[in-house]
């Protein structure tokens, strides 16, 4: 890997666009290297996660809506949109950014797919609906599509690697837009020129404030990293056509580091792969087992495996208290350390729950299982006996957990930390957990089986059984798949399907 050095320059100081970072990263996309067969099989797993998660959200209303979007503007050739069938009758296949907006908001709803956290969060898998999504408007193949994915998982792993967003409440998907320009540039071929006008547009028109994160949580959560995928597509179509975009868009003294980051004084150092050099990002980063915010994943882990162990800990008449001891990151956004009453509140929403440890601890520990719908369902966040356990929880930062979390060491780096649990007759039960159990070095690590018993789990109440097995067999042929196959990359609700039919969208202006 090559570090790029990285900080603002004033107007007066000469910066070549070839020393830019969007140049960097637009020569990283532009470089033709193979993709190792390693990175194809977790791109093949990643491509059947998200199907899972958006299959399991397609009657969700901000899926619904935005699924409406996309329906109200068919394009010819044009893009699947997951539950519409290609092969049946009126509009099919939509406009490639609406098809990729309705899509990474399917993906999202649930927060339960893949993710990365380093200097930053992420969940790279955002970056797969806009490249597919173009890949099937330009009649690219399975093998154009996986060397795009591959681009655009890179790019958004070194970017959150070295750019620290949040710390200056900035949301991560300003490191998705360039991420799926990038990717996108490497599907098409095009010129590093190209690219990095694209990737100048996809940055300045994705960065906008955490609040979507903070507080009472919106349905916008899961538009986010959609809106910034349609953004990507739409940066790419104006650079195509010969348009420029600010430049130097990091380093330029009214840029995003020097307003919206660390100022003028900053340096980071950014690494990318060198010419030549295989693109490796995606196997840095690890899936979800459980529709939660990651760094609750080990949390319900811990809390399902003490639940089963002491089940008096399910009571809390006997309990006095539950402090967990954590990370930075997971104390101040999803434990008490936020501030937020709303991540005490029965009547939140699920968005807001979805980023409440002390919400999910509770409930992991008193069922021993964690579900997608049923965890969150008000009559069960409204349980009198869980809001009195839950109302006993709270969280602190622990130093150590903090430098474990942004270990550079894969062997160390942790999302988790340490349980202490006062009983009311006195005893004391301390219990921790480094990394989930689906982690990549936790105790039940995620391979294909487990990403298609995943797909089968939340796909079965949706669709056909016949339509089930298409998918997979598809998706486990990616790389082989011919431009016509790559239009079938998608799942259907169709006659025959359990839940009979799509809910119509409200109607919008379009």
């Amino acid at each position: 890997m090559n570090m790029h050095p990285l900080r603002v320059y004033r107007s007066e100081e000469p910066l070549p666009r070839e020393q830019q970072l969007a140049w960097k990263v637009a020569e990283v996309a532009a470089d033709p290297v193979a993709v190792e067969p390693e990175v194809v099989d977790m791109i093949i797993n990643r491509v059947i996660d998200n199907a899972a998660v958006a299959t399991a959200s397609l009657g969700r209303a901000p899926v619904v809506a935005a699924r409406g979007q996309a329906e109200a503007n068919p394009k010819t050739p044009g893009a699947t949109v997951f539950g519409v069938d290609p092969s049946g009758t009126g509009a099919t296949r939509f406009s490639p950014e609406w098809a990729a907006f309705a899509n990474g908001v399917a993906v999202r709803e649930l927060d339960f797919h893949d993710t990365f956290l380093a200097a930053d969060y992420s969940h790279p898998g955002d970056n797969i609906p806009p490249i597919l999504a173009v890949a099937q408007h330009t009649g690219r193949d399975g093998a154009a599509f996986v060397r795009g994915a591959a681009t655009g998982y890179e790019i958004q792993v070194d970017l959150v690697k070295a750019i620290s967003l949040h710390k200056h409440k900035i949301d991560h998907v300003a490191h998705l837009g360039p991420s799926a320009a990038a990717g996108i540039g490497t599907l098409l071929g095009l010129d590093p020129a190209v690219i990095y006008q694209a990737i100048g547009q996809a940055l300045h028109t994705t960065t906008a404030t955490r609040q979507s994160r903070k507080g009472e949580i919106s349905t916008w959560k899961a538009y986010a990293p959609a809106f910034a995928g349609k953004m990507a597509i739409e940066a790419v179509d104006r650079a195509i056509r010969g348009q420029s975009s600010p430049s130097p868009i990091w380093e330029g003294e009214d840029g995003v580091i020097g307003w919206l980051l660390d100022g003028p004084d900053a340096r980071y150092e950014v690494p990318l792969p060198a010419a030549g050099e295989a693109k490796r990002g995606i196997l840095d980063t690890y899936t979800k087992e459980h529709s939660a915010e990651y760094q609750a994943q080990a949390w319900i882990d811990l809390a399902r495996k003490l639940g089963t162990e002491h089940p008096e800990l399910r009571d809390p008449a006997n309990v006095a208290s539950i402090l967990i001891a954590t990370s930075h990151h997971t104390h101040y956004v999803i434990g008490s350390g936020a501030n937020d009453p709303q991540k005490y509140d029965p009547t939140a929403s699920r968005e807001t729950l979805d980023h409440s440890v002390p919400y999910i601890f509770a409930v992991a520990l008193q069922d021993g299982i964690w579900h997608h719908a049923d965890s969150y369902a008000p009559e069960r966040a409204g349980r009198p006996d869980t809001v009195a356990l839950w109302h006993k929880i709270t969280t602190t930062e622990d130093a150590e957990w903090t430098r474990r979390y942004h270990s550079i060491d894969p062997a160390e780096k942790a999302f988790g930390g340490r349980v202490e649990i006062e009983l009311t007759d006195g005893r004391r039960i301390v219990d921790e957990i480094a990394v989930a159990d689906a982690h990549p070095l936790g105790a039940r690590p995620f391979a294909r089986a487990d990403y298609v018993r995943k797909f089968r789990e939340l796909a079965e109440p949706v669709l056909a059984g016949a339509e089930i097995e298409r998918f997979l067999a598809l998706a486990e042929r990616l790389p082989e798949l011919t431009a016509a196959e790559l239009g079938g990359l998608t799942v259907s609700v169709t006659e025959g399907s359990p839940i009979g039919a799509l809910p119509d969208s409200p109607k919008g202006l379009f």
